[in-house]
């Protein structure tokens, strides 16, 4: 349903940044965006894929506008941000940053370089936008920014360490960037989604696929299974689409979104239990041993 009256009038010519909208949450939020009168500018990784997702808005009936990014690399996002200043006569009224890789393992099985693109693209890449996105919106006394986090952020998961950890700190950093640009009349708001029928999740099984350079193959297995049994159940991603239009089209959003019930239940447990309960439910879940394997005993070692 489109927007009407205040509503409408607040969206008329504001223009909104969405990044990774190869699908999942990205491409539901700039259909959904577009359906509501904004000024759509998606980005996109190749001219192919934001052809694509031209002509599915095109199929709608609804336009949007794109822009080449890669996310994890500096003289692309300033040349992108600069496309988008043109594009609009002075930059855009709003920013969602939603582009997020996920990586499943053992946090001493990931490597330097896988670990420093996760940083890139969940962290380092979204500060990079917001910042040349700011100038514009100090211009013009206002806008928003929709940092697009994770529940794992707020509840850290092993087998997934490096990824909790990239969504923990960009929560940490929105809230420090909440606090210091209310003079400037910018509104910037988290969401933290739970698990939904995205690329994302569809990642981490196929990085839990395969060796286990440590050895621990358990928690490999389980965690692959877990995540297969979750994906097949969850809902696609239109609940966090509809918090992100909720926090652009509100007078004053609220600071932090939470999305999925699944979400919601895990961070209350999660807040509410001691480390000790809290750790052993993740070592139940995930798989992985408490305790050190026995040592071999004096007849076995003789056989050997």
């Amino acid at each position: 349903m489109a927007l009407t009256g205040t509503s409408a009038d607040r969206c008329a010519g504001r223009s909104v940044v969405v990044t990774g909208t190869r699908g999942g949450i990205g491409a539901v939020t700039v259909l959904r965006v577009a359906h509501l009168g904004w000024d759509v500018i998606a980005t996109e990784r190749s001219q192919e894929k934001a052809d694509v997702l031209v002509a599915a808005a095109a199929g709608r009936g609804l336009a949007l506008r794109t822009v080449l990014l890669e996310v994890a690399d500096p003289a692309s996002c300033e040349e992108a941000m600069a496309r988008v200043e043109k594009m609009t006569g002075g930059g855009a009224w709003a920013v969602v940053n939603n582009a997020g890789v996920p990586q499943a393992g053992l946090v001493e099985d990931v490597s330097d370089g896988q670990a420093s693109h996760l940083l890139e693209v969940n962290l380092l890449g979204p500060m990079r936008i917001r910042r040349l996105a700011l100038p514009g919106m100090r211009r013009r006394g206002g806008g928003r920014i929709v940092n697009v986090s994770s529940g794992l952020g707020r509840v850290p998961r092993p087998m997934g360490g490096w990824y909790s950890a990239s969504k923990h700190v960009l929560s940490a950093i929105t809230h420090c960037l909440r606090v210091e640009m209310t003079h400037a009349g910018v509104r910037v708001s988290v969401v933290d989604p739970g698990a939904f029928a995205t690329a994302v999740l569809d990642r981490a099984i196929a990085d839990l696929t395969g060796a286990a350079p440590s050895g621990c193959r358990a928690g490999y297995d389980r965690s692959h299974d877990l995540f297969t049994a979750v994906n097949q159940r969850v809902p696609g991603p239109e609940p966090a689409a509809r918090e992100i239009t909720t926090e652009l089209s509100a007078r004053r959003p609220r600071p932090r979104y939470t999305v999925g019930l699944d979400a919601r239940f895990l961070i209350s447990l999660h807040t509410a239990s001691p480390l000790w309960l809290s750790d052993r439910i993740k070592h139940a879940v995930t798989g992985l041993p408490r305790t050190a394997p026995k040592a071999p005993t004096a007849a076995v070692e003789a056989a050997a």
